[in-house]
């Protein structure tokens, strides 16, 4: 199985003939794919429309024509997986909310990082589903407020379940992206992911190398402990800074940037299939947050055997390059059509955004359809 999802595509010359290329023109170290189709991963569902990590959101992505749907995994007290961006929930939920729950507040060192709020460890999950969801940033996405209240904190085992439906119900594989959270953090709490990653996916007849799946992390010892048990895609996430928190932790001195050179994409290609990097570890931006010349990551990474699929296109203005920004209103829509194209020109084989909706239709215009 590949990311790529096969269709005839135009060449970068044809569509610009076509008029679907626009400023800025981008020279392109990295050669794009001419037969092959990007593929669309609706980040944390279809999260510029609807709170993120519910199955409203995961529904609408696959709707709106994601091939996945990518759920990010923590562990609650119980030892249950659960779809949050972070295992600290007060921005996630109404938590705060909740009398019953106030003790539980605390302060926690993450990954380095000083935290405080409640936490999904300190919660079993038939505590978690007494809270609902909520928009993570209502400054920026205020019409996604409408929705506060309305959604639990969904299992894994749900997330799943939800996907095998609309796979048949739109009569199309719906892919899954799970990514695992922290997981050195909470393996040292002895409520290790990566078991529960792998019986979930075996008991829904997906660890299997023809399914549908790609799982995800930010660290390097679980995939590699991941690839000697699962027979699905490994993603390699890779930041614009900072290092894995295993190296960090392990006293290795290599950062995400030595990751992504020539012999750091060699060995990632040992354990894992793909590499998910920032958008600015293929286009980066300038102080000004223009973007600057393409790097060769694309293409290193493909000489690797890898495919790439970065992070995350959304198209409020806040999250824009500067030549893609509409105005000065942050959450105002930009050119993010525009930016699509940019990174398609690179030659990506998907790509994770929050507006599913708009990745779809740039990816089609861009293959000619």
């Amino acid at each position: 199985m590949t990311i790529r999802v096969r269709l005839t595509a135009l060449s970068v010359a044809g569509a610009a003939a076509l008029g679907l290329i626009t400023a800025p023109a981008i020279a392109a170290p990295n050669q794009p794919h001419d037969t092959d189709q990007v593929a669309v991963f609706g980040h944390r569902g279809a999260s510029g429309y609807r709170p993120e990590h519910t199955l409203a959101s995961y529904e609408l992505a696959a709707r709106m024509g994601a091939d996945y749907i990518e759920p990010d995994l923590v562990s609650t007290k119980d030892g249950v997986l659960v779809a949050r961006h972070e295992n600290e929930i007060s921005g996630t939920t109404d938590v705060a909310e909740h009398p019953e729950f106030a003790g539980r507040k605390t302060t926690k060192v993450i990954d380095g990082s000083s935290i405080t709020g409640w936490f999904t460890e300190d919660f079993t999950l038939a505590e978690l589903k007494t809270l609902r969801a909520k928009e993570r940033i209502p400054d920026v996405r205020p019409n996604n407020t409408i929705y506060d209240g309305r959604y639990e904190v969904p299992t894994f085992q749900e997330v799943l379940d939800l996907r095998a439906r609309l796979s048949q119900e739109l009569r199309r594989d719906i892919g899954v992206a799970p990514e695992t959270k922290h997981p050195s953090y909470f393996a040292k709490l002895g409520l290790a992911l990566e078991p529960g990653v792998v019986e979930a996916l075996t008991r829904n007849d997906l660890n299997r190398p023809n399914a549908k799946v790609a799982v995800q992390s930010f660290e390097v010892a679980n995939l590699k402990q991941l690839d000697r048990s699962l027979r699905v895609q490994l993603v390699q996430l890779i930041s614009n800074s900072g290092a894995p928190q295993d190296f960090v932790e392990a006293g290795d001195p290599r950062t995400y940037a030595d990751l992504v050179k020539p012999a750091g994409l060699r060995e990632i290609a040992t354990y894992a299939d793909v590499i998910g990097p920032d958008t600015k570890v293929i286009l980066p931006v300038n102080a000004d947050g223009f973007l600057t010349a393409p790097t060769t990551v694309v293409a290193d990474a493909h000489a690797a055997g890898l495919e790439v699929v970065p992070y995350t296109v959304r198209a409020e203005n806040k999250f824009l390059p500067a030549d893609f920004r509409s105005s000065a209103d942050p959450a105002a829509f930009g050119d993010a059509f525009g930016f699509f194209r940019a990174l398609f020109e690179q030659g990506i084989d998907g790509i994770f955004s929050d507006h599913p909706d708009i990745a779809v239709t740039a990816r089609d215009e861009f293959a000619g359809r």
